[in-house]
C-alpha cells in the first residue's frame, strides 16, 4: 500500500503536509497488525489466501501465525484437500493421511475423516487449532466421532460448528453423543461446542459472471428451458426475496414467509435431542410450540370427557420446519402459542440464522437477525407441518391458527362444507347458532386465490386440473 498522501499532490507540498500531520507511509503490514482491522478482514479471506500471505514475508508470517484472530473463522468447505476421494481405492495413496499401511485396523471413521484430521493435525502443530472458534465443514465428509471430538477434547476450541449437508455422518451415533455431552452430570465447561448448524441448506456458491450455455439435449427444448425464461425466473425469485425481506425488515429467512426451511424433514428422534440439549447447545432449528404439542391443550381436561383427545389430538415433539412470516395468522395476526419475541422469549425459541456469523462466535450473535432499518426484530412464527395440515397455503404461505379456523379436520374428512350453521353450547348452558366457516385451504392451496389461480392454469391442460 502506498503513502497515505496521494501521489497527485506536488512532492514538496506532500512532504510538508506529511510532516505537519506527522503522517508516514502506511503499509499492509501496518494495517493487519491492528487487531481490530485483522479481525474484521480475516473472515473474508479464504484460508488458502491466508496461508499464501504468511509465506510472503516474515512480518506477514508473524501476523498470521501469532494473532489469535487470523484463524478465528475457518471455512474448509472449498478446500480440495479436505474432500474425501471415496471413488479411489483405499491403497492408492497420494495424501499424507493415507500414506500409512492400509490394513484391517483402518476403520470407517479413519478413512472418511482422514482428510480433515490431517488438516487439523497441521493446524495443531502450528499452534493455530485452538484459535479456531467458528468452523465451517459444509458438504465435506464429517463423521459422528469427529463431531464428538470437537465437543469434548481440549485441543479444540470450536464454539460454532457448521456441518450442513455433510457426507458419511451417522445420525444415530451423533444423537447418542449429543445426549451424552448434554447429560446433567457432564463436566464443567462441556460441551465446548455451543452452536451447531445441521438441518438447513448450506450457503449457495458465490454467483459467477459467466452465463450458462443453453443445453443442446432434446430435453432442453421448450419455453421454460430457454435462456431468457431462466433469467426471467431467476429475477422473479430475486424480486420475491427482496419483497419478503422488505416486508419482514430483515434478510433472515426464518423471519420471512419462506415456507419449508429444510430440504430433508428431520426424524422424530431429533426433536428429543433438541429437548435434551435445550440451553446447552443451540441448533439451526427449534421445536414446534403449536397447541397440539401441549398435553394441556390437546386433551379435554374437564367434564365427563376428561382425558379424551380433542379433534386436533396430541402430537409428539417435532421440529418446526416451516417459516410463516412476521404477520402470524391471517385472521388474528397472532397464534395460540404466542410468537417468539427476540430479547424477551427464551433463547431456545430462536434458531441459528444463516449465514454463519463471520466476526462473532457466540450463540446470541448467530441467533440475532440483522434488521434492514435498524428496528427491533419482528415476531417469529414457526411450526411443524403436522400443525399446519389443512390450514396453510403452500404457495402464498397464508395460514390460520386453531382459534380462528377449525375447519382443518373437516377438510381432511370430506373436503366439503357439510352444514351451513353450527349450534354451540355456552358454559352457562345456553346455546346459540353461528355460521359455519367455509373451507380456507384445499389440497395445500388457499381457496381464495391460489386454488383459483391453479384452476385457471389447469383450464389449459397444464395445471393440477388438466
Amino acid at each position: 500500500m502506498g503513502p497515505i498522501v496521494s501521489s497527485d499532490v506536488p512532492t514538496p507540498f506532500a512532504d510538508l503536509l506529511s510532516k505537519a500531520l506527522n503522517i508516514r507511509s502506511i503499509t499492509l503490514v501496518d494495517f493487519l497488525s491492528n487487531t481490530l482491522i485483522l479481525r474484521q478482514t480475516a473472515p473474508y479471506l479464504p484460508v488458502t489466501s491466508l496461508v499464501a500471505l504468511a509465506k510472503t514475508s516474515r512480518a506477514f508470517r508473524h501476523i498470521v501465525r501469532q494473532s489469535p484472530d487470523a484463524f478465528r473463522y475457518l471455512d474448509l468447505s472449498p478446500i480440495k484437500s479436505a474432500i474425501c476421494p471415496i471413488d479411489e481405492p483405499l491403497d492408492s495413496g497420494g495424501n499424507n493421511w493415507r500414506r500409512e499401511r492400509m490394513d484391517e485396523s483402518l476403520t470407517e471413521d479413519d478413512f472418511y475423516s482422514g482428510p480433515l484430521r490431517s488438516i487439523f493435525s497441521k493446524l495443531e502443530r502450528q499452534h493455530l487449532l485452538r484459535n479456531v472458534h467458528t468452523l465451517v465443514l459444509d458438504g465435506l465428509s464429517v463423521t459422528a466421532e469427529l463431531v464428538k471430538e470437537f465437543m469434548t477434547e481440549e485441543r479444540y476450541n470450536v464454539r460454532i460448528l457448521s456441518i450442513r449437508e455433510v457426507k458419511h455422518l451417522n445420525e444415530r451415533k451423533l444423537q447418542q453423543y449429543l445426549r451424552y455431552v448434554s447429560r446433567p452430570s457432564r463436566p464443567a465447561g462441556t460441551p465446548r461446542v455451543k452452536s451447531i448448524y445441521l438441518f438447513g441448506p448450506r450457503e449457495p456458491p458465490a454467483p459467477t459472471m459467466s452465463v450458462t450455455k443453453r443445453s443442446a439435449s432434446p430435453d432442453s427444448r421448450g419455453v421454460m428451458s430457454s435462456q431468457g425464461a431462466q433469467i426471467g425466473a431467476e429475477w422473479n425469485q430475486k424480486s420475491t426475496d427482496a419483497l419478503n425481506a422488505a416486508l419482514a425488515r430483515t434478510e433472515a429467512k426464518w423471519y420471512q414467509p419462506s415456507g419449508r426451511m429444510m430440504v430433508k424433514r428431520p426424524s422424530a428422534d431429533w426433536a428429543e435431542i433438541l429437548q435434551s440439549c435445550e440451553g446447552i447447545i443451540a441448533f439451526d432449528a427449534v421445536l414446534c410450540r403449536g397447541p397440539r404439542h401441549d398435553p394441556s391443550k390437546a386433551y379435554i381436561t374437564e367434564g365427563p370427557a376428561n382425558g379424551l383427545p380433542l379433534p386436533g389430538s396430541f402430537l409428539r415433539p417435532a421440529i418446526a420446519t416451516v417459516a410463516l412470516g412476521p404477520s402470524g395468522c391471517e385472521n388474528c395476526h397472532s397464534s395460540p402459542e404466542e410468537p417468539a419475541i427476540f430479547g424477551h422469549s427464551a433463547p431456545s425459541h430462536f434458531p441459528l440464522l444463516s449465514p454463519v456469523p463471520l466476526h462473532w462466535s457466540s450463540t446470541r450473535a448467530a441467533q440475532t437477525p440483522r434488521m434492514l432499518d435498524g428496528s427491533r426484530p419482528p415476531p417469529l412464527f414457526v411450526r411443524c407441518e403436522d400443525c399446519l395440515k389443512g390450514r396453510w397455503c403452500e404457495r402464498c404461505h397464508k395460514w390460520w391458527d386453531e382459534e380462528c379456523y377449525a375447519g382443518s379436520t373437516v377438510a381432511q374428512r370430506t373436503e366439503l362444507q357439510q352444514t351451513e350453521f353450527l349450534e354451540t353450547l355456552e358454559p352457562d348452558g345456553t346455546t346459540h347458532v353461528v355460521p359455519k366457516q367455509s373451507i380456507k385451504v384445499h389440497m395445500g392451496l388457499c381457496v381464495a386465490k391460489c386454488l383459483v389461480d391453479e384452476w385457471m392454469a389447469g383450464a389449459g391442460g397444464n395445471g393440477m386440473w388438466g
